[in-house]
């Protein structure tokens, strides 16, 4: 049994699975990785400079001939030079998140560039697709990094009755069981982050990974919630700081406290006072593995769990 969705057609992927472009973690080796092995890779653009996305674009073509992404954080203050890179390098796919991609949807669309953006909720899954999205990616807040109010579980199936694109559910899914879920509640692909930050070719500093591994079941916290923009993290110290200034409405603090985090915990390895932003899935990963060997167990569990089901309905 292989697993083709209307999502593995738009893209031209032998796997229902997009791996989530995290900033300062999915780089070209890691997007490259899933790209080959029948996924869809995406490098995390983020807040890099365009010389340094430039080359990682170029290196995801050296690895891979097969599609491959890159994540637009929209908010970027050089997000323009970032879309006409995008653009001059022909990149397959682009997701994004943090804005609306309105303004570049026309271009993007006439490159024949195929746009997935990133939604918490209905209201915004529809004013994407209005706007000529190819798919969406449905992200519940069980997933790591800035997250909406809703659960995976209960805003994929109302984005899949809303709209008419392939929906992709995204948050808390890191094995056969959670593709399975997903595609039970009408989505047509999975994202998965949080378990590829484990992968062999993940190139973040290996004290994160460990963090990771380390994980259990209630290891992640929500912070800046006063800010507006709440991100899931694993705890640590700098976590605990910044709920203190949550519970005292202190959201510019918590701003300038937050400056720069990120890169120090996955470049730098500081796992006290990094933002190690990880979804609840933590708990679920348990190995550092080659980025293959995820997507073969995940897509192989799944498949059985499919067949398993339906010998059960059958009977």
């Amino acid at each position: 049994m292989t697993l083709h969705t209307r999502l593995t057609t738009l893209l031209g992927i032998q796997h229902p699975i997009i791996q989530g472009g995290m900033a300062w973690t999915a780089t070209a080796r890691l997007a490259g990785a899933v790209s080959n092995a029948g996924g869809l890779g995406v490098i995390g653009a983020g807040h890099m400079p365009t010389d340094s996305l430039r080359d990682e674009i170029r290196n995801a073509k050296a690895i891979t001939s097969k599609p491959f992404g890159v994540n637009l954080m929209l908010l970027t203050p050089h997000i323009d030079e970032i879309v006409q890179l995008v653009l001059d390098e022909h990149v397959p796919v682009v997701t994004t998140g943090a804005g609306n991609p309105g303004k570049y949807m026309p271009a993007l669309k006439e490159a024949g560039i195929k746009v997935i953006p990133i939604v918490p909720s209905v209201a915004l899954a529809r004013r994407m697709e209005s706007i000529g999205a190819d798919a969406l990616i449905g992200e519940g807040m069980e997933a790591g990094g800035h997250i909406g109010e809703l659960t995976t579980m209960v805003l994929t199936p109302q984005l899949v009755d809303a709209v008419e694109v392939p929906v992709v559910a995204a948050g808390g899914i890191a094995d056969g069981r959670g593709v399975v879920a997903a595609l039970s509640l009408g989505a047509e692909g999975v994202q998965v982050g949080t378990r590829f930050m484990c992968a062999e070719e993940c190139t973040i500093h290996p004290a994160v990974k460990e963090a990771v591994l380390k994980a259990k079941d209630r290891d992640t916290v929500v912070t800046g919630r006063s800010t507006g923009h709440p991100v899931r993290v694993l705890k640590n110290k700098l976590a605990r700081q910044i709920m203190e200034l949550d519970s005292q409405n202190r959201p510019e603090e918590i701003e300038a406290l937050g400056a720069g985090k990120l890169a120090l915990a996955m470049r730098e390895g500081d796992i006290q006072m990094g933002s190690l932003m990880a979804g609840q899935a933590a708990a679920m990963v348990c190995r550092i593995e080659p980025a293959a060997d995820i997507i073969a167990e995940m897509m192989g569990d799944a498949e059985t769990l499919l067949r398993g089901l339906a010998a059960r309905v059958g009977a």
